[in-house]
């Protein structure tokens, strides 16, 4: 049997992007925009859709220069769903494109467009944090765990954070089931790749190949 180490090495190798470096987001940079953007993939996430298709959305919204709650209030619903059609992102076109607007609304009336107020009215505790997430449309505990996983070093009271999906992978690779245990296995630059990684080897079902991989690095 693979080492924890080993299994964990593999997993970053093939697996180990977050969905924000893949989208060009800075999330440490811990800005307006970067937080704006974020919330609204872990919205286009959470629908049951591939996650090709959620990237590709994700880019067009952006290339369009909807990168603020500001700049997309601007936006109409009609711009919105064409841009999010074109993505692929048809099935959920019409009813997402109506949830990033009152999602926007809410932003801009509450926080001023800025989720860092959401932060600080929440005195930074996780499960506030959680629930004020939960009130912009088309986010549920999916869309908050993916916006968890990818915020937590920007947001220290979150670290380390792995929602149930990413431990059911670490329990599927006899890993550590807990995120202190993943944690103390890589670090702290590389724990959100991790995490990430863990989710999107169960995208794959990647097992296998992991597996494989592990051993090969301890031989």
């Amino acid at each position: 049997m693979s080492s924890h180490d080993s299994i964990a090495r593999a997993l970053l190798e093939q697996y180990g992007k977050t969905f924000s470096d893949e989208l060009d987001i800075a999330v440490a940079d811990n800005t307006p925009s970067t937080l704006f953007r974020l919330l609204c993939a872990s919205l286009l996430f959470s629908a049951r859709i591939s996650t090709d298709i959620a990237l590709a959305a994700a880019r067009a919204l952006f290339e369009h220069g909807w990168t603020s709650a500001e700049k997309m209030a601007d936006s109409t619903w009609e711009e919105r769903t064409r841009t999010l059609n074109e993505a692929g992102y048809a099935r959920y076109d019409e009813s997402t494109s109506r949830m990033l607007g009152d999602t926007v609304a809410l932003l801009l009336d509450r926080y001023d467009g800025d989720l860092r107020n959401l932060r600080e009215q929440a005195e930074r505790d996780p499960a506030q944090e959680r629930e004020r997430l939960k009130e912009f449309k088309g986010i549920g505990d999916v869309g908050a765990d993916i916006f968890f996983r990818e915020v937590q070093l920007a947001w220290d009271e979150l670290f380390p954070f792995a929602d149930d999906r990413a431990l059911e992978g670490a329990r599927k690779l006899g890993l550590p089931d807990d995120a202190q245990g993943l944690l103390d296995l890589v670090g702290t630059k590389e724990y959100p790749q991790l995490v990430a990684a863990l989710i999107r080897l169960q995208l794959h079902n990647g097992f296998d190949g992991v597996r494989q991989r592990a051993e090969e690095l301890d031989t």
